[in-house]
């Protein structure tokens, strides 16, 4: 995801408390988001079946986006 997708995903994902539906590009995974870390670019995620995982902006895209 570029950028500007990112600041929107992060955004929303911590300012307005909303789980972005997020895919893993090199996996195919879904994962929600639930907080973002600006300085190493990543989306910390929660797996459909509960775990938690890191994804850095490049390797994923918003579901439907």
């Amino acid at each position: 995801m570029k950028g500007s997708q990112f600041d929107a995903v992060c955004y929303r994902t911590e300012q307005r408390e909303e789980p972005i539906p997020l895919k893993n590009l090199k996996s195919g995974e879904i994962g929600y988001s639930f907080g973002c870390t600006y300085g190493g670019d990543t989306v910390q995620v929660r797996m459909e079946n509960g775990e938690l995982d890191s994804w850095g902006k490049d390797e994923c895209a918003e579901v439907n986006s």
